[in-house]
C-alpha cells in the first residue's frame, strides 16, 4: 500500500504535536509515561517557589514540584505536590520540608531527613518548617549596617549645618587661611625631607656618624661595662654596714669631745673660754720676756765672773725691750 503525501504530512504533524505535548509536560515536571510517587507539603507562603522547581535532599535532586494549589478560599495555606522521580529513596516520616531561597530570587524545595525507622508512602504529607534563606540573612545583615550609615550621614549633615550656621564670614576666611598655611607648612616639610644637603639630612648624617663611632668602639664600651660590673661587685662584697657603724661611732665620740671642749667646766673649755686664765698667761709671758732681756743686758746681776769685784746690783729692767706679748 502506497502512502500518499497527504498521509505522510499528517503523520509527521501528529508526531510533532505529540512530541510538543510530551516536552511541554516534561518541562513542567510531569512525566506522561511514568507515574512517579507523589508527596505533599503544606506551606503558609511559597515565595519564589514555582512548578518544576527542583526538590533536593542533601544537595541531590530527587524530584520536582508538580503542582501548587490553595487549600481553601482564604489562601492561608498552599498545598505543594512533589513528584518523586527517584522512587527508591526512603524518606523517614519525621523529615521536614522547607523552601530554600537563593540570592537571585529563585527557590527550591529541600527535605531535611529525619531519623525515624518508618518511611513515608506514596501520597503522604511531609511536615514543614519555615527558614530564612540566604537572601533574607544577607538582608538582615545589611539592614543594620544601612541604618548605621544613614544615622552617620544624618549626624554629618547636622554637623555641617551647625558649622555653616556658626562660622561667620570672618571665621570662614580665617579657617581658609589656616588651611592655606597648613598646606604651605606641609610643602615646606616635604621640601625639607627631600633636601639632600639640608639641616635634616645633616642631622641624619651626624647621627649615622655617631652610630658608626659607637659600633667602632663597641669593644671599648664592653670593657668599660665589664670594669663597671667588676667594681660594682667589689662594692657589693664590702662590709658597708660595719664600716658605717664604725663611722657613726667615731662621729659620736668626736661629738662628745666637742661638747666637752665647749663646756666651761672642763680644762680645755676653761682654757678656751676663761679670760682670766688668758690674762694670767699673757702676764706670765710678758714677765718672762722682761727676765730674758734683763739677763741679756745685765748679765753681771745674775752671774759674777770677777775674782775681786762684787756683784752689781740694781738697774734691773722693768719692761722688755720688745714687748712681744702685746
Amino acid at each position: 500500500m502506497k502512502l500518499t503525501n497527504e498521509t505522510k504530512i499528517g503523520a509527521l504533524a501528529l508526531s510533532a504535536i505529540i512530541i510538543l505535548i510530551v516536552g511541554f509536560y516534561y518541562l513542567k515536571g510531569k512525566n506522561l509515561f511514568n507515574r512517579p510517587k507523589k508527596l505533599y507539603a503544606v506551606f503558609h507562603k511559597v515565595d519564589g517557589l514555582a512548578v518544576a522547581n527542583p526538590v533536593i535532599i542533601n544537595g541531590l535532586q530527587i524530584g520536582t514540584v508538580y503542582e501548587m494549589v490553595e487549600k481553601n478560599e482564604k489562601l492561608d495555606s498552599i498545598i505543594v505536590t512533589i513528584n518523586m522521580e527517584k522512587k527508591d529513596v526512603k524518606i523517614p516520616v519525621n523529615s521536614l520540608a522547607y523552601i530554600n531561597k537563593d540570592l537571585l530570587g529563585g527557590a527550591s524545595l529541600a527535605i531535611e531527613m529525619g531519623n525515624a525507622n518508618t518511611y513515608v508512602d506514596d501520597g503522604s504529607t511531609l511536615n514543614t518548617k519555615i527558614t530564612t534563606g540566604l537572601a533574607d540573612e544577607v538582608k538582615a545583615s545589611i539592614n543594620p549596617a544601612l541604618n548605621k550609615v544613614n544615622g552617620t550621614l544624618e549626624s554629618l549633615d547636622s554637623l555641617i549645618e551647625v558649622v555653616g550656621s556658626t562660622f561667620d564670614p570672618t571665621a570662614k576666611s580665617n579657617f581658609q587661611r589656616i588651611l592655606a598655611n597648613l598646606t604651605q607648612s606641609t610643602a615646606s616639610l616635604q621640601s625639607l625631607l627631600n633636601a639632600q644637603n639640608g639641616m635634616l639630612a645633616q642631622s641624619f648624617s651626624n647621627l649615622n656618624a655617631v652610630t658608626r663611632n659607637l659600633a667602632g668602639n663597641n669593644e671599648t664600651i664592653n670593657r668599660t661595662f665589664t670594669n663597671l660590673d667588676s667594681t660594682t661587685a667589689k662594692l657589693a662584697r664590702l662590709n658597708l654596714d660595719a664600716t658605717l657603724t664604725n663611722l657613726n661611732s667615731a662621729v659620736s665620740q668626736l661629738d662628745s669631745i666637742v661638747v666637752k671642749v665647749n663646756s666651761p667646766s672642763g680644762s680645755v673649755g676653761l682654757l678656751l673660754n676663761d679670760t682670766k686664765l688668758y690674762r694670767n698667761l699673757e702676764n706670765t709671758t710678758r714677765s718672762l720676756n722682761i727676765l730674758m732681756d734683763d739677763i741679756r743686758v745685765h748679765p753681771r746681776n745674775y752671774v759674777n765672773v770677777s775674782i775681786f769685784g762684787k756683784k752689781n746690783k740694781g738697774n734691773y729692767l722693768t719692761a722688755p725691750l720688745v714687748d712681744t706679748a702685746k
